[in-house]
C-alpha cells in the first residue's frame, strides 16, 4: 500500500465531516502524530498517523514551499 504523503499547512477532506458543518481540516503538526484543526470552529485534534491516512479523503489545498 502507497504511503501518502502530507505537509504542514495542508488542507484536506476527511472521510466524516467536523459536527460544526465544515469537512476542510489544515494540517498544524507532523510527526507520529498529525495534529489538524478545523476551518469552520478552529477545533484541533491530534490523531496518530495511520489513523489519519485512513481517514483523510483527500488533499484539498497543497501547502507551496517559498
Amino acid at each position: 500500500m502507497e504511503q501518502k504523503e502530507f505537509f504542514l499547512n495542508d488542507v484536506v477532506e476527511m472521510k466524516k465531516p467536523h459536527p460544526c458543518g465544515a469537512n476542510r481540516w489544515k494540517i498544524i503538526r507532523l510527526g507520529m502524530d498529525i495534529r489538524i484543526k478545523c476551518e469552520g470552529c478552529s477545533h484541533s485534534v491530534l490523531i496518530p498517523r495511520k489513523e489519519f491516512s485512513r481517514k483523510v479523503k483527500k488533499i484539498l489545498v497543497r501547502h507551496e514551499e517559498e
